[in-house]
């Protein structure tokens, strides 16, 4: 299967995808952290318009939309708009199965609810971060290790200029569960 992970710069969900032997690819407008080869360093509208995919796991920027950002919304309203049309621009993408992954966010009252909220510690981390899944043409994700502990890593994150960084990097877990149960929906290309 022909996957794209758009907006991700660490692979951690392009290596889990081509771990079972899927062509996987990454696509974001910073550099990988991972191999270059299976990276698009450039904006994943432009790229959809040239490439077609199998499957996208899409992982938009969340500053002007998560809710823990709430108390900044009425300042940045044209910034928001933007972020909105980026996400709708990526939900009708002409891709037969997509996943989109962002926190808690205006996508919910703005666009439509989550299919699914997650957690790290039903995929094997003992931490909390909730993450709303908008799904097309997938199942929901089954949780495959829940585990105790639910420290709030990523919320108490602290300042420095790799936060942003750390706070938006997919758990392995989850990574894994996406290329286990949605890799798994058509055989894998070798």
């Amino acid at each position: 299967m022909r996957v794209i992970v758009g907006c991700e710069f660490s692979q951690v969900v392009t290596r889990a995808f081509r771990d079972k032997g899927h062509e996987a690819y990454s696509c974001d407008l910073l550099p990988t952290e991972g191999n270059p080869a299976w990276h698009f360093q450039e904006d994943i509208l432009e790229l959809l318009k040239r490439e077609r995919f199998d499957l996208a796991i899409f992982h938009p920027p969340c500053t002007h939309l998560c809710v823990s950002g709430a108390r900044w919304f009425k300042n940045k309203q044209v910034e928001q708009e933007a972020a909105l049309n980026f996400v709708r621009e990526l939900l009708a993408a002409p891709i037969p199965r997509i996943a989109l992954e962002n926190p808690i966010s205006i996508i919910s009252s703005r666009i439509r609810k989550p299919d699914q909220i997650i957690q790290p510690w039903q995929f094997g981390h003992g931490e909390t971060k909730a993450t709303c899944l908008w799904l097309k043409n997938l199942p929901l994700l089954t949780p495959t290790n829940i585990v105790e502990g639910r420290k709030g890593r990523v919320h108490r994150e602290p300042p420095g200029p790799e936060r942003w960084k750390n706070r938006s990097r997919t758990y392995q877990g989850i990574a894994d569960a996406f290329a286990d149960q949605y890799g798994g929906l058509v055989n894998a290309v070798k």
